[in-house]
């Protein structure tokens, strides 16, 4: 490994261990702030909590045309 990977490891598992820590520390957190911001910061959350909803489309995995109808 060469030093900037070190560096670039150490960085990585600093940065895990803060926020860690932060999500321990998140229901406290979200206690201390107000309704409309605590609404907010979990509105932030959500897409990497719940999977992205994509629009079905009624024709999409349909043959083009039925001819046999």
């Amino acid at each position: 490994m060469n030093k900037e990977q070190i560096l670039t490891n150490g960085l990585r598992e600093t940065l895990k261990k803060i926020m860690q820590k932060e999500i321990e520390n998140l229901p406290k957190t979200l206690e201390t702030i107000e309704p409309k911001e605590r609404l907010n910061v979990l509105c932030k959350l959500m897409p990497f909590v719940f999977p992205k909803v994509e629009s079905v489309h009624p024709t999409q995995g349909e043959p083009i045309q039925f001819d046999n109808y």
